[in-house]
């Protein structure tokens, strides 16, 4: 069992590990608050409407960045490792918050954030087959 005296006599080790913990948690956008609740089931079916209706005009059918909509710098490419490799945290933030520099918007009027979660599970089936995902969406 750890005791407050071992913390403060190990040299830092463990208050040093609590903090990093802490620091990890605040830059991927969540609180502490949400370490301790399980997340709910995601509904990636809901999630690929909502990817038709909205997302699929600037990140295209397979998510690739190429919609009919154009822009400078280019829609991500959401199959992409450097998306796919995000924590879903991340992910959120950047739907939730927008994307500054970009013509990723805040989409946290139009979204409730169960839909936002319910897209970024339908955004994890766009991965490339050969890194888990089923490669272009749900068939």
């Amino acid at each position: 069992m750890l005791k407050i005296g071992d913390i403060r006599n190990d040299g830092g080790g463990v208050m040093k590990a609590v903090l990093v913990g802490i620091a990890v948690v605040a830059m991927a956008g969540g609180s502490l608050k949400e370490l301790s609740r399980s997340q709910p089931e995601r509904d990636v079916l809901s999630g690929r409407v909502i990817y038709s209706t909205i997302c699929i005009r600037c990140h295209g059918v397979e998510g690739k960045g190429d919609g009919p909509m154009t822009f400078s710098p280019p829609a991500a490419d959401l199959t992409s490792p450097a998306v796919q490799g995000k924590l879903d945290a991340g992910l959120f933030k950047s739907v939730h918050d927008g994307k500054p520099n970009t013509a990723m918007g805040a989409w946290r009027e139009a979204l409730t954030d169960d839909e936002i979660w319910d897209a970024l599970a339908y955004v994890r089936t766009l991965a490339p087959e050969q890194t888990g995902g089923m490669g272009s969406g749900l068939r």
